[in-house]
């Protein structure tokens, strides 16, 4: 079966080499659309309810809210467990998935749960669902702050109420627009509100209540439609605007009539510009600030989006008046790029240590050339196998590979085809025709492929395990295993296929095989070497066993860790360089 895949393989060379550039330009496509981020993504799938009850003491949210939700979650298809936070005004329940359930799936089941418990919660309180993000979904971090002396048009200082108002309705609304962005969320400044203080004195000499001027603020803010009139041939329409447009507007609502005299809500009320009342605040260098964090849609590539990110805060920034500025402060990317940066250099050293053993030993220019070949080509279909399977590109998947054992089978191959060929050319004291070539490369190939397929075999298996991992660890661990698995049998097809086809196109000509320089050199040291561990084997046998015990008892006192630190300098750090960002919370976090 092997010998005729080989056979086949040498015939149709020609397709084998299109089917190679085919399959290669295929990887250098697909390389565009690779999903490249830091580490892989091992948060589990969940859904996060977010209930707000203004007023609400922890307790009563754990009570009113918390249990009630987390009642109606019990017995979801695909749940795993939940937990819940219940604070000062807010519950927040986390719905855990088993892996592998579509978090659309699981939404759209959990709103359902939402449905029938949303009557037994008070009145006027709505549960909401979280974006659908995950843990390593930040990505992406900008302050809007004041520069130092910076004055309004009317000579004003700007406050940290103008800063919260233009994030909020100038450079949120932009950056939600970007593709991959699911959720910007905001940390600092005042919400701007319009505050109606009654005065109760006033309101009792006119036998009013808190409820009277609560329902003319409602009725009198509000436009109403009429329909249209037609008149030669037009639609008028008919409305009647009745929306406040200012602090006068509010005072100027009419609450009740009294002997024919309008009671207005000036009259029992001040109407000034207030702020919402807060938990939070956001600072940089002692300057108060509003810090907002970019969050990416599950899935998405985050290099990209930081990047469409970046590009978005620049345009949006253009519409801030003068004196306010839009910084990035954390940017994804960067993290991304300098990881990234870590593993091509470790790939770029470790493919052209291969190459340059692999041109120290074969001897032969040609051969060394087109067994080199197969690392390249390995990795393209390798990125196709991880773009088609989700696999994104990162320390642990990319870091994994080793090219050493990508070429083994291949320098197997090359090796037996040169010695196979050198042989023959001395035996007939000629050059080979070509169709005795192509027979000598199949005969070669045939002969070293089952014990070099079993090479590759034993290797693969070592990393099936791994497939077997559940829950955070696999997560962790099955891109590497995808990848090395992946790219082992790109390199066994190629071994199978391309390299006998290429080795009877290219090793033409007249073949030598004897040991080069290095190897005569290498076995000058290694003859006597082995002389010598043969007639002391027993003492050579000994000093392993011993070795192995040491090495055995060295890795029980040997500390342990999940993952490697990842220090690729960028820890929250910011393009300035110079601020100080602290945050606080109702928690005092």
């Amino acid at each position: 079966m092997l010998k005729s895949i080989i056979l086949q393989s040498i015939r149709y060379r020609w397709l084998v080499l299109f089917l190679i550039v085919a399959v290669s330009a295929l990887g250098v496509w697909n390389f565009q659309r690779l999903p490249i981020d830091a580490t892989p993504d091992i948060t589990n799938v969940q859904v996060q309810i977010n209930t707000e009850a203004e007023g609400f003491s922890p307790l009563e949210a754990e009570q009113r809210l918390t249990f009630p939700i987390e009642t109606a979650i019990s017995g979801i298809p695909g749940l795993s467990y939940t937990r819940s936070v219940s604070r000062y005004g807010l519950s927040q329940v986390t719905v855990i998935f088993e892996d592998g359930t579509d978090i659309y799936f699981a939404r759209q089941l959990v709103n359902e749960r939402l449905q029938t418990v949303r009557d037994q919660l008070p009145q006027g309180i709505t549960p909401e669902m979280g974006p659908i993000a995950t843990g390593l979904g930040e990505i992406f971090m900008y302050t809007l702050e004041i520069e130092p002396g910076a004055l309004r048009d009317d000579g004003t200082p700007w406050t940290a109420e103008d800063l919260r108002t233009l994030q909020d309705w100038v450079i949120r609304p932009q950056l939600l627009q970007t593709p991959g962005v699911v959720e910007v969320n905001t940390i600092g400044g005042y919400v701007r509100q319009y505050h109606v203080t009654p005065h109760p004195d006033q309101l009792a000499a006119f036998g009013l209540t808190l409820d009277d001027v609560v329902d003319a603020l409602v009725h009198n803010n509000a436009n109403t439609g009429a329909g249209y009139v037609e008149h030669n041939g037009e639609q008028l329409l008919i409305r009647s605007s009745g929306q406040a447009q200012s602090i006068a507007d509010l005072e100027a609502s009419v609450i009740t009539n009294r002997d024919g005299q309008p009671i207005l809500v000036r009259d029992v009320a001040d109407v000034l510009l207030g702020e919402e009342m807060r938990t939070g605040a956001a600072t940089e260098n002692g300057e108060e600030v509003v810090l907002a964090t970019v969050f990416m849609l599950m899935g998405e590539n985050s290099r990209q989006v930081a990047q469409a990110v970046a590009v978005r805060l620049e345009e949006a920034s253009l519409a801030l008046p003068p004196g306010i500025i839009a910084e990035a402060i954390y940017n994804r990317t960067e993290l991304v790029d300098r990881t990234i940066e870590t593993v091509e250099k470790n790939l770029v050293e470790g493919a052209l240590l291969v190459i340059v053993v692999l041109f120290l030993l074969l001897g032969n220019v040609r051969a060394a050339i087109l067994t080199a070949l197969v690392i390249p080509i390995s990795m393209l279909m390798t990125i196709t196998g991880m773009v088609e399977n989700r696999v994104s590109g990162n320390l642990m998947s990319l870091g994994a590979l080793d090219f050493g054992l990508i070429v083994d089978g291949a320098v197997i191959i090359v090796e037996n085809c040169l010695r196979r060929l050198g042989s023959k050319q001395h035996q007939l004291g000629r050059l080979l025709t070509r169709e005795e070539r192509f027979h000598e490369t199949a005969e070669a190939a045939a002969e070293v492929m089952r014990p070099s397929l079993f090479g590759v075999l034993i290797i693969t298996l070592v990393y099936i395990p791994i497939f077997t991992l559940t829950g955070v660890e696999g997560k962790m661990f099955h891109p590497m295993a995808f990848t090395v698995v992946f790219a082992l049998t790109s390199a066994m097809i190629l071994s199978l296929t391309f390299v006998p086809a290429a080795v009877a196109m290219i090793v033409s000509g007249k073949v030598q095989e004897k040991p080069n320089l290095v190897m005569r050199g290498a076995t000058k040291i290694y003859a006597p070497a082995l002389s010598l561990a043969l007639r002391l084997r027993w003492i050579v046998v000994a000093a392993a066993v011993a070795l192995v015990s040491i090495a055995g008892w060295s890795a029980s006192r040997m500390g342990s860790e999940f993952i490697p630190q990842l220090d690729e300098g960028d820890i929250g750090s910011c393009q300035r360089k110079r601020p100080v960002i602290g945050l606080t919370d109702n928690l005092g976090a």
